[in-house]
């Protein structure tokens, strides 16, 4: 096994920093790398910048120990993990500038020996134009080629590999040491490396392949999500058009035996589900039809429920619409890509009606949002709305008092009190 001690983590947002402060507290030494001065001056104090449950617990005690500390540079170390945002731009082109910015900043401090692993979930051939950007940097280097044959005891030589995250945001910290993991090295040696890295502190299965199969297989897992929740939106969509209660269909199609459809929504967000389809649309567009159709049906859902938001609001002289949830998922803090927020920006901006909201995760509302919407406990919000508008199914909004909605419009996106 490899003598790995030192970790350099690049992005210490929800994967980088709970990925960094796990392998702190398993041994190794880990050097934090982000741009943002008030996260590293932040982590550096033993405090959070974001939250995800118990993660406040486990930086305090990593930053304690002298095992983890934050910086805005890269440091030298024996292994680089990479996990920065990996958006796309707005024709849905992958956008790969903070794959190529992070991949050029380690090169300075790249030796030979050291492993490279890109977290970042990334279209197919992200790992091989890493290597290209770090070649380029650092010519003294011997840089694996995709597949390339066994270079040897290359003195010079780096490894390189693809272990996409696959964690559900509220669940980070289990899911990192639970979940099975695909490692995709550039070269089987590479593969073999990071393997043994991993198996610190990771408890599930590692399954070893090529760097493309690995960024495919984690755009395949999202987009057999977004597929499916495609499916459930659109017949929500379809229910509404021709006067059927579609919570009660799906819950009487989901007695067949082998029929498991998903609850529909205002639309899909987050880091994942909501972008990765679009890299796989963007290597095959001819080809990948199923799934572009079923981005531009989520994608759509949102547009739908502010139209029916504003077919309501039509009946009152002065709307008050009480939002509940900005986040793109239950019981967490994340606005990353939610239509929930893109709903409630679009109803402040087209002044359907006077806009409250109640989301317990958040303290203040997002810069789209200042000075147009008020944020309010959840109670008071419905106190003093003529509408509640359900986007959001956190759990403090499932264990509402009922009572609270009498005599007021209600537009459940989320059928939780159907």
């Amino acid at each position: 096994m490899n003598d790995f001690e030192t970790v350099c983590v690049i992005g210490l947002g929800y994967i980088g920093l709970p990925t960094a402060s796990i392998m702190a507290t398993r041994g190794f030494q880990v050097h934090g790398v982000d741009i943002n001065q008030h996260a590293v001056d932040t982590i550096n104090q033993g405090r959070i910048h974001i939250h995800e449950p118990d993660l406040d617990v486990l930086v305090k005690s990593a930053v304690g120990s002298g095992r983890m500390r934050a910086y805005t540079t890269p440091q030298p170390a024996d292994v680089f993990i990479l996990a920065v945002p990996t958006p796309f731009k707005g024709d849905h082109e992958p956008d790969l500038r903070y794959v190529e910015a992070a991949s050029r900043a380690i090169a300075p401090v790249l030796k030979p020996g050291n492993l490279v692993i890109l977290e970042s979930t990334s279209p197919v051939g992200t790992t091989e134009r890493m290597a290209e950007w770090i070649a380029k940097e650092r010519p003294d280097l011997t840089v694996p080629a995709f597949r390339s044959g066994d270079l040897g005891s290359s003195p010079s030589r780096i490894y390189l590999a693809h272990c996409p995250e696959r964690v559900l945001p509220g669940h980070i910290l289990r899911e990192l040491v639970e979940n099975d993991r695909i490692i995709g090295g550039i070269d089987t040696a590479s593969a073999k490396r990071t393997e043994d890295i991993y198996r610190k502190f990771v408890n599930g299965r590692l399954l070893l392949t090529d760097s493309r199969t690995a960024e495919m297989a984690k755009l395949t897992e999202n987009a057999f999500r977004d597929v499916n929740i495609a499916f459930a939106n659109e017949l929500s969509m379809i229910s509404d058009q021709i006067g059927i209660d579609v919570w009660e269909l799906i819950r009487l199609a989901n007695h067949h035996p082998r029929v498991k459809i998903l609850q529909p929504g205002p639309g899909v967000g987050g880091h994942c589900i909501a972008v990765d389809p679009w890299f796989i649309v963007h290597s095959a567009p001819q080809t990948a039809r199923l799934i572009r159709t079923a981005r531009e049906v989520n994608d759509h859902k949102p547009r739908v429920v502010m139209q029916k938001v504003a077919a309501v609001a039509d009946r009152f002289k002065n709307p008050v619409i009480a939002c509940l949830g900005l986040a793109f998922k239950a019981d967490i803090d994340d606005l990353r890509e939610s239509p929930s927020l893109a709903i409630v920006e679009h109803l402040c901006a087209d002044c359907v009606g006077r806009v409250l909201i109640a989301e317990p995760h958040i303290r203040a509302l997002p810069a789209a949002l200042a000075g147009k919407a008020e944020l309010l406990p959840v109670g008071e919000a419905i106190a003093r709305a003529d509408i509640v508008l359900l986007l959001v199914n956190h759990r403090q909004f499932i264990e509402l008092d009922r009572r609270l909605l009498e005599h007021k419009v209600v537009i459940d996106t989320r059928g939780i009190w159907h």
